[in-house]
């Protein structure tokens, strides 16, 4: 688990001075590009690593400091490991609160010549993870679903579905994922007797039951979900099929990222593809990525409407 292998970084840097990363990617069986994503998560913690290149260097901590983990509780180093991770909380709770708290505490390890630093840099660098024209969606919920799943208590929720129907379950939480800052409760339904997916955002109430549960041990939550996700895009991809030939120069292959490519055909330095745009309308609406690389060929119908899109725009700028 990743915050295992935060405190384990800490313990392995501190107990022997210094550390490559290629050593503690293999003491802590994982890769480096993991190790110096936690070290940025343990920097921007407050914890003073240094990172020092050439034969001799190394990760290590800066002199004088010495990792005092003893001062903080587990909740404070589990609100560490979710905001490392990413998950943030949504809503007006008190989480935000608890992180500072939590950072407070890891910055009074510091010694006294390194938290002016510590001060000019939070004066100098802030961090806005809010999208530009929209504020992020609040799901009042929250703080109650990360702690029923924490605790491993029983959830009783009020789920509006997007249809507008209201139902009433009784949900044992099997555990929490985020994509693309959106929540999801991976949780039984004693309701159904399924594993169902249920977007927070969704849940309009919820109760904590005093009930125990046993999640099984042959359950993965990053295998159920990635099984989930494999299902939900093939099911699209069979439901949503509009092929478009596109021709285009091998050199400008790499501007086309994002397309669903069905088949590809070389020819010289000409590159024939077949992508998947799911239907009529979503061409129309996405084919305007693809018109400075490629040339539509077929459908016809999608290559007259790009040729009538094409001519009105002519007329208007000249």
């Amino acid at each position: 688990m990743r915050l295992h292998r935060l405190i384990a970084i800490l313990l392995l840097v501190e107990s022997r001075g210094k550390m490559k990363a290629n050593d503690l990617a293999e003491a802590l069986e994982t890769s480096v590009r993991s190790i110096y994503r936690d070290i940025d998560v343990l920097a921007e913690a407050g914890i003073p690593l240094l990172s020092t290149p050439g034969p001799n260097g190394g990760i290590s901590l800066m002199e004088g400091y010495t990792v005092n983990l003893n001062q903080l509780h587990g909740e404070d180093v589990i609100n560490l490991f979710l905001t490392g991770m990413g998950i943030h909380s949504g809503g007006h709770t008190d989480s935000g609160l608890k992180l500072k708290t939590t950072l407070l505490k890891l910055e009074k390890t510091l010694p006294a010549s390194y938290k002016t630093d510590i001060q000019k840099a939070q004066r100098r660098f802030y961090f806005d993870d809010t999208p530009w024209w929209t504020e992020r969606l609040e799901i009042p919920c929250l703080e109650s679903i990360r702690t029923a799943v924490w605790r491993s208590q029983k959830l009783q929720i009020e789920y509006h579905k997007i249809n507008g129907v209201i139902s009433n379950r009784k949900l044992q939480p099997y555990g929490l994922v985020v994509k693309k800052e959106e929540w999801y409760l991976i949780a039984y339904c004693e309701v159904i007797e399924q594993i169902r997916t249920f977007k927070c955002e969704r849940i309009a109430s919820t109760e904590l039951i005093d009930e125990t549960y046993a999640i099984p041990q042959d359950f993965s939550l990053e295998r159920h979900w990635k099984q989930q996700e494999r299902e939900f895009k093939q099911a699209c991809k069979e439901e949503e099929i509009y092929p478009v030939l596109i021709r285009t120069n091998k050199r400008r292959e790499a501007s086309l990222h994002g397309v669903e490519i069905m088949n590809r055909v070389e020819e010289g330095d000409q590159l024939t593809l077949i992508v998947n745009m799911y239907s009529y309308d979503s061409a129309c609406t996405n084919i305007w990525g693809i018109l400075g690389q490629a040339e539509i060929v077929e459908p016809l119908e999608l290559r007259q409407y790009v040729k009538v899109q094409a001519n009105l725009l002519q007329e208007v700028y000249n």
